[in-house]
């Protein structure tokens, strides 16, 4: 039998990956043709652009200014501090007593089986099976295999998706490994979530700053203190592998701990552009996404992993990690392995089939490892195949009462609990690293200018003045206000902004859009006896007001396409961006007042912003950013970002009622439809602050 020797196979892997570059355009193509995820509207078509344009923005600047070693070496410990934060892993929790226990043991072919469990931290339990060979002489290499979602489930009990990929440690044991491979959350023996908001509407992830992905990522650094505590495995000599999801959080463990000397993530990752514009996010559950505050693609996370070996396996017909941005990851990640000199590190592997666990890559992924962790190049002759059942691999037999995996979510990320301020000093300090926490971990993708785009068009009806100003609020985002004005020449000295949601919008547009001039509903008759068309004339024309009519993105005139799961994974792909869809529309608002003000009618009116459940909460931060807002009215508004809105991270450092106490500094206030107890938050601050009753007025 020939031996083929290992180095010329990665070269060409490589070579094969560079001719590939240039040549997968239309395999992405097919992918948004299987994916289109809107309809035919104009909204729909600007959010395709948007997001589009953002994706390509992100992609074209990441790793773009590392020209040199020097200021690689400068930038990875900021990059990788990023990332543990983006796991929700800063601070990184305490490394608490593991608490391992062998629940059972097996011999098999030439190897050992051990059913183990370890806690990660307390009450988070990590299931998995120890493989090692009979016979060793010495401390051995040792692998950390990650699984993928394949979950083995029997008459209602969970065996996890350790029995599925069992194949895999059995054979590193029969060849001279010790191979643990762990169980995930979601698939586990005990049964946690990774779909949040893929499936639950569980959205409050976001403003936690919680992610699966960083817990699969704590379970894998876990894991590896376990590995280095047992007396078979040489600490020195650890490796990481996994497909799909076990692909990812390879992924993750290998650029955030350096203990990893060789890793082979196989169909766990690809670019943003796969994920936003092709569509692949809508085949992956949230385990595969950090928050991406900090604005990343991809090939940032495989960077951080050179110059240790990394191989990157592929198959080429991958519908969910499309061959084109598997190899534009590798391609950036080159550029740093090149400032290392160490090309050879970097492998590219590309084979035939679906998302699938192939045989083919198995055998690469098992000389990869042979060569860096053994010094091994001879051939691989040992098909990987299982020998056990999934009640042989079971750790518990009951499980354990004070496990914390089904509810993790509640507790991973650590919320802030704000202290009432002393005096007036302190408050002032607290609330402008809070302003500065929000530009920085939430609202970070609020554009830094916008180029004034503005068209005002008028009409007179009926003893009124109406306008129509549209205006675009970032690139493919327009928008327009809808303004009320008394007939009469002299300005209105008030003017009140009313930014609706969609069954206001329902209202407004049966009752006053046809009035307007440019919108296409304009044939149609107003229904004059609606409530809010009469309020409306009523304040208009008996308190010399102006009223006016405001709706952010994706509601209104904007409404993106409304199927159920086309919104869900339209709001996952701005998460991807590092943008939250509400964040967004908040910036909306404040372009909105921005534009408003700017009409020279109204630079000397005073101006009261009007809202009702979560646009209220909008209304609320956007009064943050903008000057001569005389008055907020808030209605029926969520008392904390668990219910709603999401906005990235906030709840790591302050939540709804300390943004009340933040405006109502700036602004008078009116909050209304509440329960009082629940904002008591800010009544006491106002208390210390020795503000005026009108500045703060709570009604039930």
């Amino acid at each position: 039998m020939t031996r083929i020797p290992f180095r010329p196979i990665c070269l060409a892997l490589t070579l094969i990956g560079l001719i590939l570059q240039s040549s997968l355009v239309p395999a992405a193509d097919k992918v948004q043709d299987r994916r289109k995820f809107l309809g035919p509207t104009a909204a729909d078509k600007n959010l395709s652009d948007y997001f589009r344009f953002h994706t390509l923005r992100l992609a074209n600047r990441s790793l773009a200014n590392i020209k040199d070693l020097k200021t690689w070496d400068q930038k990875r410990k900021q990059y990788r501090q990023q990332l543990f934060e983006m796991l929700g892993l800063s601070p990184l929790p305490p490394k608490t007593d593991l608490h391992p226990q062998i629940t059972g043991k097996i011999e098999s072919d030439g190897f050992i089986v051990e059913n183990i469990t370890f806690q990660s931290r307390p009450g988070l339990y990590v299931t998995g099976n120890l493989y090692r060979p009979i016979k060793q002489e010495g401390k051995l290499p040792a692998i950390l295999y990650v699984c993928g979602h394949g979950g083995v489930k029997k008459n209602g009990i969970s065996y996890g998706n350790k029995v599925h990929y069992q194949h895999h440690g059995e054979w590193f044991a029969r060849n001279g490994y010790v191979c643990l491979t762990i169980d995930t959350l979601q698939l586990g023996e005990i049964e946690g979530l990774h779909h949040g908001t893929y499936r639950e509407g569980m959205w409050w992830w976001l403003s936690r700053g919680y992610t699966p992905a960083g817990v699969e990522a704590w379970n894998c650094i876990r894991a590896l203190d376990y590995l280095q505590s047992r007396p078979e495995v040489d600490g020195e000599k650890l490796g990481v592998t996994g497909r799909s999801g076990g692909g990812a959080y390879s992924w993750w463990i290998a650029a955030l701990d350096e203990r990893i000397k060789a890793a082979v993530p196989v169909a766990g990752i690809t670019n943003l552009k796969n994920h936003v514009i092709d569509g692949a996010v809508e085949g992956h559950c949230d385990c595969m996404f950090m928050v991406n505050t900090y604005q990343w693609d991809y090939a940032q996370v495989a960077a951080l992993v050179a110059p240790r070996p990394l191989l990157i396996s592929n198959t080429d017909k991958d519908s969910i990690f499309p061959l084109d941005g598997v190899v534009d990851v590798y391609r950036k990640a080159m550029h740093i392995y090149e400032l290392y000199g160490a090309p050879e590190h970097l492998g590219l592997q590309i084979t035939e089939g679906p998302h699938k666990d192939t045989q083919e890559l198995r055998i690469h992924a098992f000389r990869w490892f042979n060569h860096f962790l053994k010094g091994d190049d001879s051939l691989i002759e040992m098909a990987a195949t299982k020998f056990h059942t999934p009640e042989e691999l079971r750790v518990f037999e009951q499980l354990p009462t004070d496990q914390k995996n089904a509810k993790i979510q509640e507790s991973f990320v650590p919320t802030a609990k704000p202290q009432v301020p002393q005096d007036s000093a302190q408050w002032h300090q607290m609330t402008e690293k809070w302003k500065d926490l929000l530009l920085k971990k939430t609202f970070r993708a609020w554009p830094k200018k916008v180029e004034p785009n503005v068209k005002v068009q008028t009409a007179t009806r009926d003893g009124l003045t109406l306008q129509t100003i549209s205006f675009e609020s970032q690139k493919y985002v327009p928008l327009k206000l809808f303004v009320v004005l008394p007939s009469q020449a002299k300005a209105p000295s008030q003017v009140t902004l009313n930014v609706l949601n969609q069954g206001e919008w329902d209202q407004f547009q049966a009752a006053l859009a046809p009035l307007f001039p440019g919108i296409e509903a304009a044939k149609q008759a107003p229904d004059k006896s609606s409530a809010i068309f009469k309020e409306m004339l009523q304040r208009v024309q008996q308190e010399q007001t102006a009223m006016v009519y405001f709706t952010p993105r994706g509601v209104g005139l904007d409404q993106w396409n409304q199927d159920p799961r086309k919104q869900v994974q339209i709001r996952r792909r701005f998460y991807l961006l590092g943008q939250s869809l509400e964040g967004m529309q908040i910036w909306d608002i404040r372009q909105a007042i921005h534009h408003l003000q700017a009409q020279p009618e109204f630079r000397s009116a005073n101006l009261t912003l009007k809202a009702s459940g979560e646009a209220a909460a909008l209304c609320l931060y956007a009064s943050l950013f903008e000057k001569g807002i005389s008055e907020l009215e808030l209605i029926g508004m969520p008392s904390s970002h668990q219910q709603g809105p999401a906005l990235l991270n906030i709840l790591r450092f302050m939540d709804l009622p300390q943004a009340l106490g933040m405006a109502a500094s700036r602004t008078p206030v009116k909050l209304k439809q509440v329960n009082p107890e629940d904002w008591k938050y800010s009544t006491q601050v106002g208390k210390q602050m020795g503000w005026q009753e009108k500045q703060l007025q709570i009604e039930k």
